[in-house]
Parts: structure tokens; C-alpha cells; sequence
């Protein structure tokens, strides 16, 4: 009787080991789970950067704004058929490239009244200084409106020969949507962008 006892008391003592192993595997378990809940912000954060690349969409679009909506010129569009560069069109160019001129000269009178106006004689060094730099600084602007000022005259020149519009080196049609970005334009994309590479790699 004693014997079985004993070997009774042998499996008992097994599951209360077995007993007391389990809760500690359910432990182990649940802290193997608690980095997949931290997962989840990592995997919204990513999708940040998606809106800031769409929301600079806008901005490069406004950026290229067109010389004739600056102007107040609503774009050009031309009628079913119409021909490229008929007298509706030429004037159109013709009238944007006039209040570009006008804009530009209305500047230059400003300039030089400002400066008439500003000029004086400081008795500190730095402050003379200072007024040189700006008055330098509008200088040079307005010598480069005044070259503009003279391609202005060019392409009105070129509208009343016929010559407006078309590219100087392949002859092609430079285009509407050109032009009205860039009044000026003597040369279609095409070779403009040539010409760019040929001066890029002439200083390099």
C-alpha cells in the first residue's frame, strides 16, 4: 500500500509543475505581441512626405505664370482654323508687348525721380556707402529693362515684317504659349534649350 501511494504522488507533483510553467509561457507570449502595436504610427508616419511632393503641385504652376495674365492679357484663343500669326493674333502681341514697354519705362522714371528725391550728402561713411550700393543695384536693373526695353522694339518690328513668331534658327512656329510667357522670344524651345547646353559647356 505504501508503494502506490508514492507512485500516486508522482504525477500530482508533475502537474503542478506543469501548472505553474503555463502561466509563465502565457507571459511570454504576451510581451512577444507589444512591439506590434508600436508598429502602427511608424507605418501612418510615412505617409507624410506623400502630401508635401502634391502640395508643391500649385506652387511650380504659379511660377510659370504667363507675361500676358501679369499684364492683365487674358490668354489667347485662337478660332477654329485660324491662322497662325493673322492680324487677331499680331495684334494681341502687339498690345502686350506695348504695355510691357510702358510698365518698363513708368520704372525707369521712378528710378531716377527716387534717386533725385534720396540723393544727399551723408556726413557718415557708411551711410554714403550704403546709398552708393543701392543706387548701384537700381542702376544695373534698370539697364537691363532698357535692353529689354530694346527687344521690345525689335519684336514690334518684327510683327509689322511678318517675322514675329517664328523661330530665327530652324523657322519653325515658336508657339502662342511661348510668346505669351516670354513676349521677347526669338528661338522655339527646342533651340533655346540647345543653345543653353552649348553655352553650359563652353564655361565648364
Amino acid at each position: 500500500m505504501p508503494a502506490k501511494k508514492k507512485a500516486a504522488g508522482k504525477p500530482a507533483a508533475a502537474r503542478k509543475t506543469a501548472a505553474k510553467k503555463a502561466p509563465a509561457a502565457g507571459k511570454k507570449t504576451a510581451a512577444r505581441k507589444a512591439p506590434a502595436k508600436t508598429a502602427a504610427p511608424r507605418a501612418t508616419a510615412k505617409k507624410a512626405p506623400v502630401t508635401k511632393k502634391t502640395s508643391r503641385a500649385p506652387k511650380s504652376l504659379a511660377a510659370n505664370g504667363a507675361a500676358a495674365e501679369n499684364l492683365g492679357f487674358t490668354p489667347y484663343q485662337p478660332k477654329k482654323g485660324e491662322a497662325y500669326m493673322g492680324e487677331p493674333m499680331k495684334q494681341h502681341f502687339r498690345n502686350i508687348l506695348r504695355a510691357w514697354k510702358r510698365e518698363l519705362m513708368e520704372e525707369v522714371d521712378r528710378t531716377v525721380h527716387h534717386m533725385q528725391d534720396e540723393a544727399a550728402n551723408f556726413p557718415d561713411p557708411n551711410d554714403r556707402a550704403t546709398q552708393e550700393s543701392e543706387f548701384s543695384l537700381e542702376l544695373r536693373t534698370r539697364d537691363r529693362e532698357r535692353k529689354l526695353i530694346k527687344k521690345i522694339d525689335e519684336s514690334l518690328g518684327d510683327i509689322d515684317a511678318d517675322d514675329y513668331g517664328y523661330c530665327e534658327t530652324c523657322g519653325v512656329e515658336i508657339g502662342i504659349r511661348r510668346l505669351e510667357a516670354r513676349p521677347t522670344a526669338s528661338q522655339c524651345i527646342d533651340c533655346k534649350t540647345l543653345d543653353e547646353i552649348r553655352e553650359k559647356q563652353m564655361m565648364s
